[in-house]
């Protein structure tokens, strides 16, 4: 019997496992996806945010904890748990070097829309290596790794975890560890969950990546009474191409044209500033706009010239030559889209234009404006991606505090329950997202929450 039962399989679990490993528990992984599924949505990431007051390869010059905190309050909007976001942001240094040091390389930024060289460390080989690398440091130090395991049951009784239950190979089986990690995710993949907070239009979500986050340990606890944050329908989504498939389509379906285009819905109207800020801290609020569009689709629309400032989408560009060309190919109403470029081109200052950064080239008397990148769409062809959203993860979630601890419906620890990752990221992203902001809270609370657990395990 494991001291430490850790649930999920992702970065922040591993994180979790290793840590308690390390403080001299025995530990056991239950991951509810086959070997070759493994990680979750960590096998689909790209970056970490990290803190730092001196260069530290491959970071670029500094980031201090002031401006990082700052950037996470513009996105959320203030809606986050200083305490918590404070202690992620702090510790996010830390993270970077344990990662470093259990297998994880990591290599310069990439270029393009999300230019995040001073901020966010980019994964060597992406987030399948950085899963690897950390699979291989857990058996290596004895980790028992149970696949295809699907936790039925977190069962809490007097203020603790009595027993978990879970399927495995076709038979149902029970634990009694003296402490659990759920590092388990959010609900994104449970379509039916979704369409209790989005209605009908859920139908119509990607979801990005793995199928295997149903929330079925979420829905658990929450059902026992332990205490949630986070709202149902707030959620790190993206605009993905709509031609993606419905599952596990993974970060190369996300598209990043929208900077250096317009988005129109499916009257041919746009419906936000495009322009609004850097990529890096509005990219995943466009799949909760679209959303919210009839029929939850949209197109970016832009010009030749455009597509050298993004990275290429892994479906195919739809052009033509004229707008009116593009509008039948896209089943739009031709005068109305061919109208919404003419209004946006007037509104065009003749200037300014620099994709390098936030240039204030603005549009002139047009709404919704279009605060930055504003040059016309006039070089044929004309270029157009389908878009619809790409859902990453849910942020309702259990409240913990900063040791990690599950909280109870009183706000009172239950005695031997931990959680780390999108299952509790809802403590600290009330809204918006930070790129890299999820795996320096993965990697954060994985740490403390494997270490706390530990402790409590020799007590």
């Amino acid at each position: 019997m494991p001291d430490v039962l850790v649930i999920g399989g992702g970065n922040a679990a591993l994180c979790a496992a290793i840590s308690a490993r390390a403080a001299g528990a025995s530990v056991m992984i239950l991951e509810s996806a086959p070997r070759h599924m493994r990680a979750g949505n960590s096998r689909h990431t790209r970056n970490i945010r990290v803190m730092h007051t001196t260069p530290q390869a491959p970071l670029l010059g500094q980031y201090e904890a002031s401006e990082y905190f700052d950037d996470l309050l513009k996105v959320t909007g203030g809606r986050t748990d200083t305490g918590l976001a404070t202690l992620v942001i702090e510790q996010s240094t830390e993270a970077f070097q344990f990662l470093r040091s259990h297998g994880v390389h990591f290599q310069r930024a990439l270029s393009g829309t999300l230019n995040l060289s001073r901020t966010n460390a980019f994964f060597l080989g992406g987030g399948k290596a950085l899963v690897n690398a950390l699979y291989a440091t857990a058996e290596r130090m004895g980790i028992a790794i149970r696949y295809d395991a699907e936790v039925q049951s977190v069962v809490l009784r007097d203020q603790r975890i009595g027993f978990v239950e879970f399927q495995s190979e076709g038979e149902h089986k029970s634990l009694i560890p003296k402490a659990v990690v759920a590092a388990s995710g959010g609900f994104q993949a449970n379509l039916e969950w979704l369409g209790e907070a989005w209605g009908d239009a859920a139908a119509n979500f990607a979801v990005r990546g793995t199928p295997y986050a149903q929330g079925k340990v979420l829905r658990n606890l929450i059902e026992q009474g332990v205490a949630t944050v986070g709202d149902p329908t707030q959620c790190h989504a993206v605009a993905v191409d709509a031609r993606a498939p419905q599952f596990d389509g993974g970060i190369v379906t996300r598209l990043d044209a929208i900077p250096f285009g317009i988005v129109v819905n499916v009257r041919a109207e746009r419906f936000h500033d495009e322009g609004e800020d850097i990529w890096p801290k509005r990219y995943a609020i466009w799949g909760r706009l679209i959303a919210e569009q009839p029929g939850q689709c949209a197109w970016v629309i832009c010009d030749k010239p455009a597509t050298a400032l993004f990275m290429p989408s892994c479906y195919p560009a739809i052009e033509a030559d004229t707008l009116e060309g593009l509008a039948e190919r896209l089943g739009l109403d031709a005068p109305a889209l061919a109208k919404i470029v003419g209004s946006f081109n007037a509104a065009c200052p003749k200037s300014g234009f620099d994709a390098a950064g936030l240039d204030g080239c603005a549009t002139v008397g047009l709404s919704p404006p279009k605060s930055n990148w504003a040059a016309p769409i006039a070089t044929p062809p004309f270029i157009a991606y389908p878009l619809r959203p790409g859902i990453t993860f849910t942020y309702l979630g259990v409240k913990v505090d900063r040791h990690a601890r599950v909280q109870d419906a009183t706000d009172q620890p239950v005695d031997n329950l931990y959680a780390a990752g999108e299952i509790m990221a809802g403590s600290i992203l009330g809204q918006g997202y930070l790129a890299g902001f999820g795996m320096a809270i993965g990697s954060v609370f994985g740490r403390i929450a494997g270490q706390e657990a530990a402790r409590h395990a020799r007590t």
